[in-house]
């Protein structure tokens, strides 16, 4: 089963969250989260910080990712792990591949025509603002 992941930057002040605006399928033109695909080895923690660094430039001596939920999906047998954190401070990002953006919190991340994912990005800031990060990782 391939592993995944997708992470949730917020800013240092924790009234933005970083998106990428897709230049390619799936979810062309949408908003979705950083992250991308842990590599056979490789611990989900240790993906996702290589993923952040690879896609925006942080590095992780700049947020401490907390490991959040997961979502198993055994009809395209997948699983994405989710990882969250606070910026502990401004950064200038590198984009890879696609636009980063930031994003104000108080956005409808449900809203399917603009934000990748089919809901599950709104599902996860919800969880965020609700009940917290989750587990911190190293």
């Amino acid at each position: 089963m391939q592993g995944y992941n997708c992470i949730m930057v917020y800013n240092r002040d924790r009234s933005k969250l970083l998106f990428c605006k897709r230049a390619s399928e799936p979810y062309l033109g949408l908003y979705n989260l950083v992250g991308g695909k842990i590599e056979s080895g490789e611990s989900g923690s240790e993906a996702a910080y290589r993923e952040l660094k690879e896609e925006t430039g942080i590095d992780r001596d700049r947020i401490q990712l907390h490991h959040m939920m997961d979502f198993t999906y055994y009809n395209q047998d997948c699983y994405v792990e989710v990882y969250a954190g606070y910026l502990d401070e401004d950064v200038i990002l590198i984009e890879e591949a696609h636009k980063l953006v930031w994003l104000d919190i108080d956005e409808d991340f449900f809203d399917d025509t603009r934000f990748a994912g089919e809901g599950n990005i709104g599902h996860m800031a919800e969880q965020v603002r609700l009940f917290g990060m989750g587990i911190p990782v190293e």
